[in-house]
Protein backbone atom coordinates (compact mmCIF):
# COMPACT_ATOMS: atom_id res chain seq x y z
CA UNK A 1 0.00 0.00 0.00
CA UNK A 2 1.17 3.46 -0.72
CA UNK A 3 1.47 5.88 1.58
CA UNK A 4 2.46 9.03 -0.53
CA UNK A 5 0.67 11.83 0.81
CA UNK A 6 -0.51 13.29 -2.85
CA UNK A 7 -3.53 10.32 -2.46
CA UNK A 8 -5.26 9.18 -0.20
CA UNK A 9 -4.82 5.23 0.73
CA UNK A 10 -7.39 3.04 -2.26
CA UNK A 11 -10.76 1.85 -0.36
CA UNK A 12 -10.05 -2.00 -1.01
CA UNK A 13 -6.98 -1.34 1.65
CA UNK A 14 -9.67 0.71 3.75
CA UNK A 15 -12.21 -2.59 3.94
CA UNK A 16 -9.93 -5.31 3.89
CA UNK A 17 -11.04 -8.17 5.81
CA UNK A 18 -7.30 -7.86 7.76
CA UNK A 19 -7.67 -5.38 10.70
CA UNK A 20 -3.65 -4.98 10.00
CA UNK A 21 -4.46 -3.32 6.86
CA UNK A 22 -7.26 -1.48 7.85
CA UNK A 23 -5.43 0.15 10.83
CA UNK A 24 -2.42 1.05 8.70
CA UNK A 25 -4.90 2.54 5.74
CA UNK A 26 -6.34 4.45 8.59
CA UNK A 27 -3.06 5.95 9.75
CA UNK A 28 -1.90 6.55 6.59
CA UNK A 29 -5.34 8.66 6.06
CA UNK A 30 -4.78 10.65 8.65
CA UNK A 31 -1.26 11.58 7.85
CA UNK A 32 -2.57 12.39 4.06
CA UNK A 33 -5.75 14.89 5.34
CA UNK A 34 -3.28 16.09 8.23
CA UNK A 35 -1.06 17.39 5.39
CA UNK A 36 -4.01 18.63 2.82
CA UNK A 37 -5.44 21.58 2.87
CA UNK A 38 -7.50 21.09 -0.13
CA UNK A 39 -10.84 19.47 -0.70
CA UNK A 40 -10.77 15.81 -2.58
CA UNK A 41 -12.73 16.24 -5.37
CA UNK A 42 -16.28 14.50 -5.85
CA UNK A 43 -15.41 11.49 -7.17
CA UNK A 44 -12.56 10.70 -5.25
CA UNK A 45 -13.92 11.65 -1.92
CA UNK A 46 -16.80 9.37 -2.98
CA UNK A 47 -14.79 6.47 -3.39
CA UNK A 48 -12.84 7.17 -0.26
CA UNK A 49 -15.93 7.69 2.11
CA UNK A 50 -17.03 4.38 0.51
CA UNK A 51 -13.77 2.42 1.52
CA UNK A 52 -14.36 3.77 5.03
CA UNK A 53 -17.55 2.90 5.52
CA UNK A 54 -17.29 -0.48 4.67
CA UNK A 55 -13.52 -0.09 7.24
CA UNK A 56 -16.15 0.08 9.55
CA UNK A 57 -18.52 -2.48 8.87
CA UNK A 58 -15.49 -4.87 9.15
CA UNK A 59 -14.97 -3.88 12.62
CA UNK A 60 -16.45 -6.93 14.83
CA UNK A 61 -15.79 -6.46 18.24
CA UNK A 62 -17.26 -3.46 20.77
CA UNK A 63 -14.23 -2.07 22.21
CA UNK A 64 -12.58 -1.51 18.87
CA UNK A 65 -15.57 -0.22 17.07
CA UNK A 66 -15.87 2.13 19.60
CA UNK A 67 -11.94 2.82 19.34
CA UNK A 68 -12.70 2.91 15.62
CA UNK A 69 -15.92 5.56 15.75
CA UNK A 70 -13.97 8.45 17.82
CA UNK A 71 -10.59 7.76 15.42
CA UNK A 72 -13.06 8.22 12.45
CA UNK A 73 -15.07 10.76 13.49
CA UNK A 74 -11.32 12.93 15.18
CA UNK A 75 -10.29 13.04 10.96
CA UNK A 76 -12.44 15.68 10.89
CA UNK A 77 -10.32 17.96 13.09
CA UNK A 78 -7.20 16.17 11.91
CA UNK A 79 -7.78 18.88 8.60
CA UNK A 80 -6.58 22.14 9.19
CA UNK A 81 -8.66 24.19 6.47
CA UNK A 82 -12.27 24.48 7.46
CA UNK A 83 -13.49 24.14 3.66
CA UNK A 84 -12.19 20.88 3.78
CA UNK A 85 -13.20 19.24 7.42
CA UNK A 86 -16.70 20.27 5.59
CA UNK A 87 -16.58 18.46 2.87
CA UNK A 88 -15.62 15.38 4.41
CA UNK A 89 -18.22 15.80 6.71
CA UNK A 90 -20.30 16.36 3.59
CA UNK A 91 -18.58 12.79 2.05
CA UNK A 92 -20.11 11.35 5.80
CA UNK A 93 -23.61 11.90 5.50
CA UNK A 94 -23.89 11.46 1.89
CA UNK A 95 -22.45 7.85 2.20
CA UNK A 96 -24.44 7.28 5.43
CA UNK A 97 -27.77 8.17 3.72
CA UNK A 98 -27.23 6.29 0.37
CA UNK A 99 -25.53 2.82 2.80
CA UNK A 100 -28.28 3.28 5.36
CA UNK A 101 -30.93 1.17 4.10
CA UNK A 102 -28.34 -1.95 3.91
CA UNK A 103 -27.10 -2.04 7.37
CA UNK A 104 -28.21 -5.04 9.07
CA UNK A 105 -29.75 -5.24 12.33
CA UNK A 106 -26.56 -6.83 13.75
CA UNK A 107 -24.79 -3.67 12.73
CA UNK A 108 -27.25 -1.17 13.14
CA UNK A 109 -25.93 -0.09 16.61
CA UNK A 110 -22.67 0.25 16.01
CA UNK A 111 -23.61 2.63 13.26
CA UNK A 112 -25.91 4.54 15.53
CA UNK A 113 -22.73 5.07 17.99
CA UNK A 114 -20.08 6.33 14.52
CA UNK A 115 -23.55 8.60 13.59
CA UNK A 116 -23.10 10.30 17.16
CA UNK A 117 -19.44 10.90 17.12
CA UNK A 118 -19.36 12.76 14.04
CA UNK A 119 -22.26 14.90 14.87
CA UNK A 120 -20.31 15.21 18.55
CA UNK A 121 -16.85 16.17 16.28
CA UNK A 122 -18.96 17.98 13.92
CA UNK A 123 -19.91 20.86 16.71
CA UNK A 124 -16.32 20.86 17.95
CA UNK A 125 -15.04 22.00 13.85
CA UNK A 126 -17.70 24.57 14.47
CA UNK A 127 -16.33 25.92 17.83
CA UNK A 128 -12.89 25.53 16.10
CA UNK A 129 -14.59 28.30 13.61
CA UNK A 130 -15.84 30.61 16.91
CA UNK A 131 -19.29 29.55 15.20
CA UNK A 132 -18.31 31.03 11.88
CA UNK A 133 -21.31 32.68 10.24
CA UNK A 134 -20.19 31.18 6.88
CA UNK A 135 -19.02 27.42 8.54
CA UNK A 136 -22.32 27.50 10.20
CA UNK A 137 -24.52 28.22 7.03
CA UNK A 138 -22.74 25.65 5.29
CA UNK A 139 -23.04 23.00 8.37
CA UNK A 140 -26.58 23.35 7.90
CA UNK A 141 -26.55 23.12 3.56
CA UNK A 142 -24.75 19.87 4.18
CA UNK A 143 -27.67 18.54 6.99
CA UNK A 144 -30.42 19.60 4.12
CA UNK A 145 -29.08 19.54 1.08
CA UNK A 146 -30.16 16.34 -1.27
CA UNK A 147 -28.84 13.21 -0.41
CA UNK A 148 -28.37 14.87 3.34
CA UNK A 149 -29.63 13.18 6.42
CA UNK A 150 -32.15 16.47 7.24
CA UNK A 151 -33.62 16.78 3.49
CA UNK A 152 -37.02 17.27 3.95
CA UNK A 153 -37.89 16.40 0.17
CA UNK A 154 -35.92 13.60 -0.54
CA UNK A 155 -37.56 10.32 -0.01
CA UNK A 156 -34.16 8.38 0.05
CA UNK A 157 -33.05 9.73 3.22
CA UNK A 158 -34.19 6.76 6.45
CA UNK A 159 -36.73 7.59 8.88
CA UNK A 160 -34.53 5.96 11.33
CA UNK A 161 -32.17 8.46 10.93
CA UNK A 162 -34.30 11.42 10.95
CA UNK A 163 -35.14 9.85 14.51
CA UNK A 164 -31.75 9.29 15.39
CA UNK A 165 -30.37 12.85 14.95
CA UNK A 166 -33.30 13.73 17.13
CA UNK A 167 -32.36 12.02 19.81
CA UNK A 168 -28.80 13.02 19.81
CA UNK A 169 -28.12 16.57 18.37
CA UNK A 170 -28.62 18.36 21.55
CA UNK A 171 -27.49 15.93 23.81
CA UNK A 172 -23.67 16.37 21.44
CA UNK A 173 -23.97 19.95 21.00
CA UNK A 174 -23.69 19.85 25.00
CA UNK A 175 -21.08 17.82 25.17
CA UNK A 176 -19.00 19.30 22.40
CA UNK A 177 -19.56 22.58 24.82
CA UNK A 178 -18.25 20.65 27.86
CA UNK A 179 -14.99 20.31 26.09
CA UNK A 180 -12.40 22.32 27.89
CA UNK A 181 -11.34 25.11 25.07
CA UNK A 182 -7.56 26.52 24.20
CA UNK A 183 -9.33 29.57 23.85
CA UNK A 184 -10.55 30.87 27.23
CA UNK A 185 -13.25 33.63 25.16
CA UNK A 186 -15.28 31.01 23.35
CA UNK A 187 -18.03 32.68 21.50
CA UNK A 188 -21.94 31.44 22.53
CA UNK A 189 -23.21 28.93 20.46
CA UNK A 190 -26.09 29.94 18.18
CA UNK A 191 -28.79 27.59 19.12
CA UNK A 192 -31.31 28.67 16.93
CA UNK A 193 -29.12 28.56 13.93
CA UNK A 194 -28.27 24.99 14.85
CA UNK A 195 -31.61 24.02 15.36
CA UNK A 196 -32.99 25.39 12.16
CA UNK A 197 -32.05 22.10 10.17
CA UNK A 198 -35.07 20.31 12.40
CA UNK A 199 -37.61 23.08 11.71
CA UNK A 200 -36.96 23.13 7.66
CA UNK A 201 -37.85 18.99 8.20
CA UNK A 202 -41.13 19.38 10.65
CA UNK A 203 -41.83 22.21 8.51
CA UNK A 204 -42.23 20.08 5.12
CA UNK A 205 -42.30 16.62 6.23
CA UNK A 206 -45.14 14.34 4.96
CA UNK A 207 -44.80 11.79 7.82
CA UNK A 208 -46.41 12.55 10.66
CA UNK A 209 -44.69 9.95 12.72
CA UNK A 210 -40.98 12.38 12.01
CA UNK A 211 -42.58 15.68 12.67
CA UNK A 212 -44.08 14.15 16.22
CA UNK A 213 -40.24 12.61 16.62
CA UNK A 214 -38.83 15.93 16.20
CA UNK A 215 -41.22 17.76 18.58
CA UNK A 216 -41.02 15.11 21.43
CA UNK A 217 -37.23 14.76 21.24
CA UNK A 218 -35.32 17.75 20.74
CA UNK A 219 -38.03 20.99 20.27
CA UNK A 220 -40.67 20.43 23.28
CA UNK A 221 -37.49 19.35 25.94
CA UNK A 222 -35.50 22.62 24.44
CA UNK A 223 -38.50 24.72 25.32
CA UNK A 224 -38.91 23.12 28.67
CA UNK A 225 -35.09 23.13 29.79
CA UNK A 226 -35.49 27.49 28.36
CA UNK A 227 -38.16 27.95 30.95
CA UNK A 228 -36.61 28.39 34.34
CA UNK A 229 -39.82 27.81 36.22
CA UNK A 230 -39.72 24.73 38.42
CA UNK A 231 -35.92 24.05 37.41
CA UNK A 232 -33.31 23.31 39.98
CA UNK A 233 -30.03 25.17 39.85
CA UNK A 234 -26.91 23.42 37.97
CA UNK A 235 -24.95 22.79 41.02
CA UNK A 236 -27.99 20.51 42.79
CA UNK A 237 -28.68 18.58 39.96
CA UNK A 238 -27.05 14.86 39.71
CA UNK A 239 -23.95 14.31 38.55
CA UNK A 240 -23.29 11.79 35.88
CA UNK A 241 -20.37 10.46 34.64
CA UNK A 242 -17.92 12.15 32.60
CA UNK A 243 -19.32 12.48 29.03
CA UNK A 244 -22.62 11.61 29.85
CA UNK A 245 -25.91 13.44 29.67
CA UNK A 246 -28.80 14.38 32.34
CA UNK A 247 -30.47 16.11 29.60
CA UNK A 248 -30.30 19.73 30.97
CA UNK A 249 -27.95 21.35 28.62
CA UNK A 250 -25.72 22.75 30.98
CA UNK A 251 -23.03 23.43 29.30
CA UNK A 252 -24.97 24.77 26.51
CA UNK A 253 -27.55 27.09 27.41
CA UNK A 254 -24.54 28.48 29.67
CA UNK A 255 -23.13 30.01 26.82
CA UNK A 256 -25.84 30.77 24.13
CA UNK A 257 -27.10 33.04 21.99
CA UNK A 258 -29.83 33.08 19.40
CA UNK A 259 -27.72 33.25 16.28
CA UNK A 260 -23.96 33.72 14.38
CA UNK A 261 -24.32 38.08 14.89
CA UNK A 262 -25.02 37.89 18.76
CA UNK A 263 -21.92 38.55 20.54
CA UNK A 264 -22.79 37.79 24.30
CA UNK A 265 -24.67 34.85 25.59
CA UNK A 266 -28.71 35.10 26.03
CA UNK A 267 -30.48 34.75 29.38
CA UNK A 268 -32.62 31.72 28.74
CA UNK A 269 -36.19 33.36 28.75
CA UNK A 270 -35.05 35.81 26.33
CA UNK A 271 -33.37 32.63 23.95
CA UNK A 272 -36.98 30.82 24.69
CA UNK A 273 -38.66 33.82 23.36
CA UNK A 274 -36.49 33.63 19.92
CA UNK A 275 -36.31 30.23 19.17
CA UNK A 276 -40.57 30.23 19.66
CA UNK A 277 -40.13 33.46 17.09
CA UNK A 278 -38.20 30.84 14.75
CA UNK A 279 -40.93 28.27 15.02
CA UNK A 280 -43.61 30.92 14.47
CA UNK A 281 -41.72 32.09 11.34
CA UNK A 282 -41.61 28.27 10.38
CA UNK A 283 -44.76 27.59 11.14
CA UNK A 284 -45.54 30.93 8.85
CA UNK A 285 -43.64 30.03 5.88
CA UNK A 286 -45.08 29.42 2.60
CA UNK A 287 -43.43 26.05 1.52
CA UNK A 288 -44.73 24.35 5.85
CA UNK A 289 -47.42 21.87 4.78
CA UNK A 290 -50.95 22.43 6.48
CA UNK A 291 -50.79 19.54 8.96
CA UNK A 292 -47.20 20.98 10.17
CA UNK A 293 -47.87 24.66 10.25
CA UNK A 294 -51.63 23.96 12.56
CA UNK A 295 -49.14 21.66 15.33
CA UNK A 296 -45.92 24.59 14.88
CA UNK A 297 -48.98 27.13 15.81
CA UNK A 298 -50.18 25.14 18.79
CA UNK A 299 -46.51 24.53 19.59
CA UNK A 300 -45.97 28.17 19.72
CA UNK A 301 -48.62 29.03 21.89
CA UNK A 302 -48.31 26.22 24.00
CA UNK A 303 -44.90 28.11 24.84
CA UNK A 304 -46.75 31.25 25.84
CA UNK A 305 -47.26 34.30 23.02
CA UNK A 306 -45.75 36.65 25.40
CA UNK A 307 -42.39 35.18 25.38
CA UNK A 308 -42.29 35.16 22.15
CA UNK A 309 -42.32 38.63 22.09
CA UNK A 310 -39.02 39.02 23.59
CA UNK A 311 -37.73 38.27 20.24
Amino acid sequence: MSTSSSTPPLGKYLASTEKKVRDKAIKNLSTFLSDSEDALPPPEMAKLWKGIFYCFWMSDKPLVQQALATELAELILTITSTPASLTFLDGFWETTVREWSGIDRLRIDKYYMLVRRFVNAGFRLLIRTGWDLEAVEEYNRILTREGGPLCPGDIKVPTSLIYHLADIYLQELDNAMSKPSTDSTTRPAPLCGLVSPFLTVASRTPISTTYNRIQTALLTPLLSELSSEDRPPVAKRVRLEPGASDGTYRHLLSNACASCGDQDKLDEPILRGRLLRQIFNAASDPETRGSNRRKMYDLWKDGGEADSDEA
